[in-house]
């Protein structure tokens, strides 16, 4: 972060200048942007490092390109790890979140007839693939009612537990569809009391939140780099903590795997078995720049900072008549949903992109576990993050105050 002329603000006895971040983030300038939780701003440095790297293999080529780049991808590896607390030989990359969730549900052990327990918020892509795992392992996928404030049921969950026959507990942080925050650290409890694997979806807390995988107590962690994170597209990480119980990956070559015969080969073990041979390099390099600037700002701060700008957002969209506010939970994060009455949510993103804000829209088919809420045009989500500024939701909300 470089100094700039702007508003500073206070982060355990630092400064955090927010005008200096935003001079990091072009994409700030000339509009509101509010899809972080789709895919967000890089700041100047990761698209640097980026374009640097694809320039050194127009040069030399992509062989010799990422051998001169070794401490660079060292260094991605030690700053996603220190990221979410883990170490540097726990965390493997993918191409993105879903291609880790994926590899990492495939590994893990069940017996058919066990239960696989999962929350009403997760995302299409991890209740397919739930669906599709449980069908071909024979298990049975059960989904965990919601408390009175409409996150997951840990009384429930413990009930369950207790009742034995669980080989996983499958759930996601915070979903993609409203503000809600699954109570994670919970859970990892009392998967750790009955000894039962957790698989944790972080897509939408690791880069906004503090995500500490020891304190949260989750055996496998799978996020993406285009949200909070902001780094770039087609990059993602898994965590998998050493020593936890796994089977094979379900797809595995000769990087995660050693052939050791015509017909014989051996897995690594814990997060080198799921390594691969081909990536997009200069992305991986990108997504280490995006993860050591994360940590340059401070989690706790982003939390603090988002939150507050959430929560002006959601007050003032809430203030109006013809605004329905639908987040849930007893903590919030970022991702604000709404609807105007009498409009399609489709069509305010729309007229609100017009006018110089970017939106998204929140679709029942993100998930099909619970009620769905906004009707088939689904809902306006505007996620916010700690680029932006009081201004700007100020002028948010009295531009969907027009619309109405």
């Amino acid at each position: 972060m470089r100094a700039t002329c702007g508003r500073s603000v206070s982060r355990g006895g630092f400064v955090v200048d927010v005008g200096g971040l935003r001079a990091d983030t072009p994409g700030c300038a000339g509009w509101v942007f509010l899809d972080s939780a789709g895919a967000s701003l890089v700041p100047r440095q990761v698209h640097e490092a980026v374009v640097a790297h694809l320039e050194l293999e127009s040069r030399v080529g992509g062989y010799e390109a990422q051998d001169r780049a070794a401490g660079l991808l060292e260094s991605t590896g030690v700053e996603v790890a220190g990221l979410i607390g883990a170490g540097a030989g726990e965390v493997v990359f993918f191409e993105g979140a879903s291609q880790a969730w994926s590899q990492a549900l495939g590994a893990v052990v069940v017996e058919p007839g066990q239960r696989v327990l999962t929350t009403t918020s997760e995302y299409a892509s991890n209740g397919v693939g739930l669906l599709r795992w449980a069908a071909l392992r024979g298990v049975r996928v059960q989904v965990v009612p919601d408390d009175a404030e409409g996150v997951l049921d840990v009384a429930v969950l413990e009930a369950e537990l207790e009742r034995g026959d669980v080989g996983l507990v499958a759930i996601n942080h915070m979903p993609t569809h409203s503000g809600l925050v699954n109570p994670a650290e919970a859970v990892g409890a009392l998967c750790r009391r009955f000894g039962v694997v957790y698989l944790l979806d972080a897509c939408q807390s690791v880069g906004q939140w503090e995500v500490d995988v020891e304190r949260i107590g989750c055996d496998l962690l799978s996020a993406t780099g285009r949200k909070f994170l902001r780094g770039p597209r087609g990059t993602g990480f898994l965590y998998v903590r050493q020593g936890t119980p796994l089977g094979e990956p379900l797809l595995v070559n000769h990087i995660g795997g050693e052939w050791s015969g015509a017909r014989e080969y051996r897995v690594r073990e814990g997060a080198a078995g799921f390594a691969s041979f081909e990536h997009a390099v200069a992305a991986q390099i990108g997504l280490g720049v995006a993860a050591a600037y994360a940590r340059r700002v401070g989690m706790g701060w982003a939390r603090e900072r988002i939150g507050a700008l959430a929560g002006r957002l959601r007050e003032g969209l809430g203030e109006m008549a013809g605004v329905v506010v639908h987040d849930r939970g007893r903590e919030l994060s970022g991702i604000v949903t709404f609807s105007v009455v009498g409009r399609e949510s489709g069509w305010v993103v729309e007229a609100l992109r017009e006018r110089g804000v970017r939106t998204g829209v929140s679709r029942p088919g993100d998930q099909r576990w619970a009620e769905p809420v906004g009707g088939a045009g689904g809902l306006v989500r505007a996620s916010v993050h700690y680029f932006n500024t009081e201004e700007e939701v100020e002028r948010v909300v009295g531009l969907v105050r027009e619309l109405t």
